[in-house]
């Protein structure tokens, strides 16, 4: 969780503070909604950032938590296709390495949603 809710955090800074430099770097044109978008973009990044961060010492998987890890999996997962295609197409070694990010979350996220916590064994047993 704390991994996650850096990467999130990270991201969700850069899109907040720097639209129109992300705009520019991948070539779109700096204009008013698609800044917008993107600074919408980063505030969403970093609710999810801070959502994670609270949340990284209490159990996951199983039902605990189920809502919080199936949201970060869905997240993940999702861009993770999306950043698949466009890696492909892209075919740069920057995209490729965001997208092993996601792929990497996604994967971590979709086995602890999917699996059991683990027994906490107490010294009195």
């Amino acid at each position: 969780m704390s991994a996650s809710a850096a990467f999130m955090g990270v991201l969700g800074i850069v899109a907040s503070f720097f639209s129109h430099e992300i705009l520019a770097l991948v070539g779109a044109t700096v204009e008013t909604q698609a800044v917008l978008i993107v600074q919408v973009l980063g505030a969403l990044y970093l609710g999810f950032a801070f959502l994670n961060w609270y949340m990284r010492g209490f159990v996951m998987g199983g039902i605990y938590n189920r809502p919080l890890g199936l949201g970060n999996m869905l997240h993940f997962a999702v861009v993770s296709v999306t950043l698949i295609k466009a890696a492909f197409a892209l075919d740069s070694i920057a995209m490729w390495a965001i997208t092993a990010a996601y792929v990497v979350f996604a994967i971590w996220f979709g086995l602890v949603l999917f699996s059991s916590p683990p027994t906490i064994r107490s010294n009195t047993d």
